[in-house]
């Protein structure tokens, strides 16, 4: 999305672009007016913005994003360490029950 805000150091009078249509669908468009652009906000929201301001709104949400990813992380990596430790004991588990059975079943043949 940042990336795609640089249209005014472009300076062509109409910008092609894709537009997105039914959350999956792109179809191509033309961006007649590069110093004024419509972001999504979120939730169905568009916001028109200079094309600086839409810089710096992306800017803020890429920052604000990658907090809260750096606040995550420990959490998911303690997460990730859990199911690890599970998977090791319903595998050890796993080999017990089956070392267990195969006495069983030879004995009864």
């Amino acid at each position: 999305m940042a990336q795609s805000v640089n249209i005014t150091e472009l300076n062509l009078p109409q910008l092609e672009m894709l537009k997105n249509q039914l959350d999956q669908m792109y179809v191509p468009g033309k961006l007649h007016d590069v110093e004024h652009v419509l972001i999504d906000v979120g939730t169905g929201y568009y916001v028109e913005k200079t094309a600086e301001d839409a810089r710096d709104f992306f800017k803020r949400k890429i920052d604000f994003l990658t907090k809260q990813m750096e606040k995550i992380q420990p959490a998911l990596q303690e997460k990730h360490a859990m199911k690890q430790a599970v998977m090791e004991m319903m595998s050890q588990k796993i080999q017990q029950l089956t070392a267990l059975g195969a006495p069983q079943a030879t004995a009864k043949a």
